[in-house]
């Protein structure tokens, strides 16, 4: 539950009573300040929704070769405070291994930007066809088929986004009273070989100093490779990664009709039921990525290989990327800590998390490009992909319903 207090949205958190009857349930506070790490590697042509750039970015890249492995940090501050002067500061310490300065600094907006997966719906012309699951062919029932022409506009296809993992709730503006963000305007950026190890700092004018250690670093790259079989299905392959609590794969598609325009949007999701969208293109909590390997929507660490039906590359014959996410650990804290007395009120000035996922992205059809091979890191330059776009209008079909409906940035351009 949500309340709003001196202008600020925060999550009360009442943990719920487990054992016997009469175990109490203890009571906390909203903190202060929240501060939040989502920490990813990305190999390959990089993540689709995942702040790497969408199709264009993966395009230059692979104009340019076959790129090499990128660490990727967002930070995230929110405060029920404001600033004494009026001029909110907030800087992040890094250990030194993080080779980015002594600090970067959090930039508070002027205007406040948009929410993440705020993308606005465009009707796009043509049809959708969603197909899900692991395997040779698609069972009996797929793919379902939505037509655009039929929904109202603006509409979103009733029943396109999963609701079992629905979108978590990060720090924001619009739930802050003061709110700091970063990468901002400092030039800095997280590097290859940066590493999160170490004492980490928070300190501002508008919250609390914020402490903490991290014993996990960035999760190491995937190194994933895409096969077409003589049956017409794809045979998706990636080396284990440590740390990774479970896989999700997805394929954006398309056929192309008269006068190169979009015409089919193809969409294939892992899952083993019907689940797209939603948070499983987030940052998830080990708990959670727990539930859903249990219920089949996400592959278990143990996976690592998954065939796409042939149905899908059928149906999607002009145009089909691909991207793998390797879910990774979570660090929280909070001072003060949580009371071991379930009777004590807990009433933290701060609290603080990071998440990690290792990602990559791939063309299908492209064997070997779009994995991190034996280390992305050492890619030789020489494996440059020999790439020509060979259809336009993507922005078409794939720029309303993918960068509109799925939250897609930067989702045009032109495919392989």
């Amino acid at each position: 539950m949500r309340n709003k207090t001196k202008g600020l949205v925060f999550t009360s958190t009442v943990l719920a009573a487990v054992g016997a009857a009469g175990t109490w349930a203890q009571q906390a506070s909203a903190p202060i300040a929240r501060y939040e790490m989502r920490a990813e590697t990305m190999s390959g042509l990089g993540g689709m929704g995942g702040g790497g750039g969408g199709v264009g970015a993966a395009m230059s890249m692979a104009f340019g070769g076959a790129p090499k492995a990128q660490h990727m940090l967002w930070l995230d501050l929110g405060s029920s405070r404001a600033a004494a002067d009026g001029k909110p500061r907030a800087e992040h310490f890094m250990p030194a291994g993080a080779k980015l300065g002594e600090s970067v600094l959090l930039k508070t907006p002027v205007t406040k930007p948009s929410e993440p997966g705020a993308a606005e719906f465009q009707r796009p012309k043509g049809r959708m066809l969603i197909f899900w699951g692991c395997g040779e062919h698609a069972p009996k029932g797929q793919p379902v088929v939505i037509d655009f022409s039929k929904l109202a506009a603006g509409q979103v296809p009733p029943g396109l986004f999963t609701s079992a993992v629905p979108m978590d709730r990060w720090v924001s503006p619009s739930s802050s009273r003061t709110y700091g963000y970063w990468p901002g305007e400092d030039g800095k950026s997280a590097k290859p070989d940066s590493s999160l190890l170490g004492a980490h700092k928070v300190a501002g004018n508008y919250s609390p100093d914020i402490a903490f250690t991290l014993a996990k670093d960035f999760m190491a790259p995937l190194n994933a490779s895409n096969t077409v079989q003589g049956t017409g299905a794809t045979l998706l392959r990636w080396g284990a990664v440590g740390d990774a609590t479970g896989y999700y794969a997805m394929i954006i598609g398309g056929k192309a009709g008269k006068g190169q325009e979009m015409t089919d949007i193809v969409w294939w999701s892992s899952s083993a039921t019907r689940q797209f969208g939603g948070g499983l293109s987030d940052w998830l909590s080990p708990a959670t990525v727990a539930r859903l390997v249990a219920d089949k929507t996400v592959m278990s660490p143990q996976t690592t290989t998954c065939t796409v039906p042939a149905e899908v590359k059928a149906a999607a014959p002009d145009y089909m990327y691909g991207t793998l996410h390797a879910y990774g650990p979570e660090e929280s804290f909070a001072y003060p800590p949580r009371p071991a007395d379930p009777k004590v009120k807990w009433v933290p000035e701060w609290t603080a998390r990071i998440r990690h996922r290792s990602t990559t992205g791939f063309l299908v059809g492209m064997e070997g490009f779009g994995g991190a091979g034996a280390g992305a890191a050492q890619q030789s330059d020489q494996e440059k992909p020999a790439c020509k776009p060979k259809k336009k209008g993507l922005g078409g079909l794939l720029g309303g319903a993918v960068g509109g409906a799925l939250g897609v940035p930067g989702a045009g351009g032109n495919g392989c």
